[in-house]
């Protein structure tokens, strides 16, 4: 069986957001997907304040033949997949590039400075317009809510994972996910997160189908 191509070689994929998301499951279940059909592919993680709340973010690059580094240079992520919003602003100012894709799940999570009035959050208008102003295309879901909906937010993170796949961008669907999640989940989580990838994959599809830049 041949592996479907990819766009580019290596494709380099960051997904941010911060502690307690699940960012470093969602790069995780991403990597096994991709190595299930056939890519080398390795993941850098770095890490902000160790508590919940600090920033986390995860490189991953995927490649038909070749092993990378870990490490994404500077300007040259292919897709950005942010779990909480300013965060997508924080890597396009430095892995950004004109090509670049972004995901956006548009829930915030305010730091402490925000919640004691010290510091301000960006109102989502702006944060809208920054993120479409530096990529080729931007796509604005509301996967924490479509997460609560099935009884658990964190399952924000999978719905992100389905985005990704409905973009089009990699070569992952539903059929892969569902042997890697039922692999390495306990059958008591396998429906859940089965739900959550689906609703990612129609919610990016219909809101590129309505316009979304």
């Amino acid at each position: 069986m041949t592996k479907p191509l990819l766009t580019k070689d290596p494709y380099n994929v960051i997904i941010t957001g911060v502690g307690g998301q699940g960012n470093v499951m969602a790069s995780r279940v991403l990597a096994r997907m991709l190595v299930r059909t056939g890519y080398r592919v390795t993941i850098g993680e770095t890490f902000g304040m160790s508590q919940r709340g600090g920033s986390v973010m995860s490189h991953i690059r995927v490649s038909g033949s070749a092993v990378w580094s870990p490490q994404i240079p500077k300007g040259r992520a292919d897709l950005i997949v942010a779990i909480e919003p300013v965060e997508a602003l924080r890597v396009l100012a430095d892995y950004g590039n004109p090509a670049v894709k972004v995901l956006v799940n548009f829930r915030p999570i305010y730091p402490v400075g925000v919640i004691t009035g010290e510091a301000l959050y960006p109102a989502q208008e702006k944060i809208r317009e920054a993120v479409t102003s530096l990529s080729a295309l931007s796509v604005f879901l509301d996967a924490t809510d479509e997460a609560i909906k099935l009884g658990n937010p964190i399952l924000g993170n999978i719905v992100m994972i389905g985005a990704v796949a409905g973009l089009g961008v990699l070569p992952v669907d539903q059929t892969v996910f569902d042997s890697v999640v039922r692999e390495g989940m306990p059958d008591a989580r396998v429906e859940a997160n089965l739900r959550a990838f689906a609703l990612g994959v129609a919610a990016v599809k219909n809101t590129t189908k309505e316009g979304g830049r």
